[in-house]
C-alpha cells in the first residue's frame, strides 16, 4: 500500500469516494434512505443494518423506465422466492426518487411483479459509497454486491450498462458464499454448484490440481 493512501475504517479507499469500491471482506457501508415497497405500496426509510441476520443482494441499475433494467428486475422478481429460501433479501438501487419507482410499478406489468424494496438513491449517497455512480452519465453502473448476515461483502460484480446480468450465476455465487461461510476450510472450485465436489484447503493439494 502506498504511504499516502488512507483507508476508511470499513476498508474502503477514501481518496475519491465517487469511484472507490469497498473491499471484499470489508464491512459494507451502511446507509439510511427511502425505499418503495411495491407489495405494500408504501415508501419508508430503510438501513442496510435493518437486515443484519440475513444475506443481502444490493442490485444497482442505471434507471427506471429504461431497456435492459426491466429484464433484470423481472428476473429478480421471478426468482424472489428462491432468494427468500436462501435467507436473502434483495434491495434494488437506482438514483430515481421513490415516487418514480412507484410510477414505474404502476405503469409496467413487468415491474408490478416486484416484491422486494426498491431503494431511492436520488441523493447519490449510496452509489458513491459503493463506487457505482458514473458522474458523466448521472446514473449507476450495473453492479451487484453479496453481503453476509454480519454485514461483510463476500462478492461483487460490475457490468457495462449494455450488458445484462445472469440471475442463475448470481444465485450460484450466493450459494457458494453461503457454503464456504458454513464450512470453514472448504472451498468451491470453478463451476461449483450445490452438491458438487469441493476442496479442502491444504499443502497436500499444492501443484496437484
Amino acid at each position: 500500500m502506498e504511504e499516502d493512501e488512507e483507508c476508511c475504517p470499513d476498508g474502503c479507499n477514501c481518496e475519491d469516494n465517487s469511484v472507490s469500491i469497498p473491499r471484499i471482506d470489508s464491512l459494507a457501508p451502511d446507509f439510511e434512505e427511502e425505499a418503495y415497497f411495491p407489495e405494500k405500496d408504501e415508501i419508508k426509510r430503510i438501513s442496510l443494518s435493518d437486515y443484519r441476520g440475513k444475506w443481502v443482494v444490493l442490485f444497482f441499475y442505471p434507471a427506471d423506465f429504461t431497456f435492459v433494467c426491466p429484464t433484470e428486475l423481472s428476473e429478480l422478481a421471478n426468482h424472489y422466492e428462491t432468494f427468500k429460501s436462501l435467507n436473502t433479501e434483495i434491495i434494488s438501487v437506482s438514483t430515481d426518487r421513490a415516487y418514480v419507482h412507484k410510477a414505474w410499478t404502476d405503469a409496467s406489468a413487468t415491474i408490478k411483479k416486484i416484491k422486494f424494496p426498491m431503494l431511492a438513491d436520488n441523493g447519490i449517497r449510496v452509489s458513491k459509497m459503493y463506487g457505482t455512480f458514473i458522474e458523466e452519465d448521472g446514473e449507476d453502473l450495473r453492479a451487484t454486491f453479496i453481503i453476509d448476515p454480519e454485514g461483510y461483502i463476500k462478492a461483487y460484480e460490475f457490468h457495462n450498462n449494455d450488458i445484462g446480468r445472469n440471475i442463475h450465476e448470481l444465485i450460484r455465487k450466493l450459494q457458494a458464499a453461503q457454503f464456504v461461510k458454513a464450512n470453514k476450510g472448504l472451498v468451491c472450485p470453478m463451476n461449483w454448484t450445490p452438491g458438487s465436489k469441493v476442496l479442502t484447503k491444504g499443502l497436500d493439494l499444492v501443484g496437484k490440481i
